[in-house]
């Protein structure tokens, strides 16, 4: 109840992080105004912008990108990919389904629309390598489509993501990007340093997201042209009332929250576009897509190091920057906003399930998808002779879906499914991109007052309208691709950073292992028969509470008077809300221990289920012990007083030898979230600072 009123006496007060949100806001009032007075001139300035940054950066973002996805792979076959994002003891938040369906709506379900007839035809009219219009073609277009939306997207979003979820979830710092450079600049991050990479966060998500929008209201305005010819044109005028309706609707979702909102709109998406992928699946060419799948599947494994390199340095076209180039800073551009995202609802799993679920599921669920889709698309063209086809999507990329729909049973019905689709996953990805810029304005925060989520929505918006008028498409793509050439770098120095902090936990779990320390229980042998007593009997959740209050507190108290005699800091105190014991233990800047005893409630077990039911309680109640890195499974309830001051004191130990082992944890102390405090709560340090 108590958390319950603080969170509701903030729901008006600003959070507003002012050293972020003040640059990130002026950078965008002075692009909008600047594009808005001379669209012309900012349409031909984003094109030499665009055209400057692939032909001088291409071989960084590649090679970006490539570490990307080697560092996310090595990390989940490590033995660290056991270690959970959160306490030991957390669990997921939520059920592997929702958790899917947000993380895949969010990630680039727009693009999979958009691209999923479009890109296989266009590359197979106009191939790299191949001659146009032959079986290689049509193989090079589908391997191209692969690599594009395969394994790298997701390497790029999970690097993030996961970055983010690490260092939040398991060790209490800021949702926001600035803490994965903790290992290496300490509380730094609280200032200047911090305060910069969040700006360029905020930024890179607000230009992949517009890019995102500009492309789906081509679509929708498209689809409604296609459906409703006689009264709905093509141009921007319809776009950009397209993009007002969408952003009040995204509005809507962002004030119903979380779980009301952006759930609900995911697990609606996934279902529409499953529901389209089977139909065309179904009625369209079966056998040949399954097959073209399983070629295709093989030939994106056999070639993906080659591809991974390819530049093109020997070829004088600007294919690679239009297409490869454009996708993956365009992905690494709205990294901050998916990564952000898929941290937020990840709580609980470990990397390896987080890498397995974000890398693995989506990829074949892709696949899948372009070979329903663009497989069905090429047989049309090859096999039937539908050869205008081409013609239509080299005129209109944002048609190419309906187009082949139209060749397809049920076309107005299916066509009009396509549409809705399109509109709520723009929703999904406007309502869930401007919370996360949002928290990132407000220092990672999450508990921000209608007001500020409003104005994101708002502005995310008008950016993308304004983009979009001044010049169309282009503007879009060098908004996102400039905007993703700072973050790039902000996200290889996050790699680094992580994996230090991994090395430092894995030299702690050593240390634990590693322990030879008696369980407390054997140090006293005389006091067998009352820890059998104890073990046996079920005691009531007032009986533990008034053992913690009665032993385990004055214990503590014992052991805080004594370290404070040798010249430490200490305090012992009792949390109400969470019925809890804390002891700290502080030197300097370098050793801050924590253990906790908190009153616990489990399920009963069967072996106390033949007891009288006037006995039998509800839960189990437990004395257990918690550190910083969660719980420790293990029950204190019957320790005399001298076997729990031991027990703290081989903690204690156990600590300093990881701090000693691991030398470079300084100044970086491992500190984990605690389970029952919000990170809200966690992070006034930051707005503090």
């Amino acid at each position: 109840m108590a958390q319950d009123t603080w969170t509701k006496s903030q729901s008006a007060k600003s959070t507003i992080l002012i050293p972020v949100f003040i640059p990130a806001a002026v950078v965008m009032l002075l692009l909008v105004i600047g594009t808005a007075v001379n669209p012309e001139a900012a349409g031909d300035l984003f094109g030499d912008v665009l055209n400057f940054i692939t032909d001088t950066f291409g071989w960084f973002y590649m090679l970006a990108v490539a570490i990307f996805l080697l560092f996310i792979i090595v990390l989940a076959f490590s033995p660290y990919g056991s270690i959970k994002l959160g306490p030991d003891h957390g669990e997921a938040q939520y059920k592997f389904i929702d958790w899917f369906a947000m993380l895949f709506s969010a990630g680039y379900g727009i693009a999979l629309l958009f691209f999923g007839v479009a890109e296989p035809v266009l590359h197979f009219a106009s191939p790299p390598v191949s001659e146009p219009q032959t079986i290689a073609a049509a193989k090079e277009a589908m391997q191209i489509a692969y690599f594009h939306w395969g394994f790298h997207i997701w390497a790029i979003f999970a690097v993030v993501g996961l970055s983010l979820a690490y260092f939040s979830f398991r060790h209490g710092l800021p949702l926001s990007m600035r803490s994965t450079l903790y290992p290496l600049i300490g509380d730094k991050i609280y200032g200047p340093i911090g305060h910069t990479v969040d700006v360029f966060a905020v930024l890179g998500t607000l230009f992949g997201l517009a890019t995102s929008l500009g492309l789906s209201v081509a679509q929708i305005n498209t689809g409604l042209n296609y459906l409703l010819p006689d009264i709905i044109p093509i141009n921007t005028t319809v776009q950009v009332i397209a993009i007002a309706i969408v952003t009040a609707l995204a509005l809507i979702s962002v004030l119903a929250g979380m779980d009301k909102g952006v759930k609900r709109l995911s697990i609606l998406n996934m279902a529409l576009a499953t529901l389209l992928m089977l139909f065309v699946f179904m009625v369209g060419p079966t056998v040949f897509i399954l097959n073209a799948f399983m070629e295709n599947t093989g030939s994106y494994l056999g070639n993906i190091v080659e591809r991974t390199f390819s530049l093109q340095a020997y070829q004088l076209s600007d294919w690679i920057s239009n297409w490869t180039l454009f996708i993956f800073a365009w992905t690494i551009a709205w990294a901050p906003f998916v990564g952000l995202f898929i941290a937020k609802i990840s709580r609980g799993r470990t990397i390896r399930e987080f890498v397995f679920g974000v890398m693995l599921v989506p990829t074949f669920f892709t696949f899948f998808w372009f070979a329903v889709f663009g497989d069905t698309a090429l047989h049309m063209i090859m096999v039937d002779g539908y050869t205008s086809l081409i013609s239509a999507v080299e005129d209109n990329q944002a048609i190419a879906l309906f187009k082949l729909l139209e060749h397809l049973p049920l076309t107005q019905l299916m066509s009009s499914i396509a549409v809705l689709l399109i509109i709520t996953f723009f929703v999904t990805s406007s309502d869930s991109g401007s919370l996360v810029i949002d928290s990132l304005a407000a220092g990672g925060r999450s508990d921000t007052p209608w007001w500020q989520r409003t104005f994101w929505v708002v502005t995310e918006g008008v950016v993308a309208a304004v983009l979009l008028v001044a010049g169309g498409l282009t503007a879009l793509q060098t908004a996102a691709i400039v905007s993703a050439l700072p973050f790039a770098i902000i996200i290889l120095i996050a790699i680094f950073g992580m994996w230090r902090a991994l090395k430092i936990e894995g030299h702690r779990n050593e240390s634990l292992v590693n322990d030879n320390h008696l369980p407390p229980h054997l140090l006293k042998p005389s006091a067998w028969r009352a820890r059998i007593d104890y073990i046996t009997e079920q005691p009531s959740k007032a009986q533990v509470l008034d053992y913690i209050k009665a032993v385990i507190v004055p214990s503590m108290e014992q052991v805080a008077e004594k370290f404070a005699e040798n010249g430490w800091d200490t305090k012992v105190s009792f949390d109400d809300m969470n019925d809890r014991a804390i002891l700290e233990i502080e030197r300097a800047d370098n050793v801050e221990f924590w253990y906790e005893v908190r009153l616990s409630e489990n399920e009963t077990p069967e072996y106390y289920q033949d007891q009288p039911k006037s006995l039998l309680q509800d839960h189990e109640h437990r004395a257990q012990v918690y550190l910083r890195r969660g719980s420790q499974t293990y029950d204190l309830y019957g320790y005399h007083s001298e076997s729990v001051i031991n027990d703290i004191i081989d903690q204690f130990e156990k600590y300093l030898h990881f701090l000693n082992v691991s030398p470079d944890s300084l100044p970086w102390r491992m500190q984990e979230h605690d389970d029952d405090i919000t990170l809200e709560q966690d992070q006034d340090r930051l707005v503090d600072k």
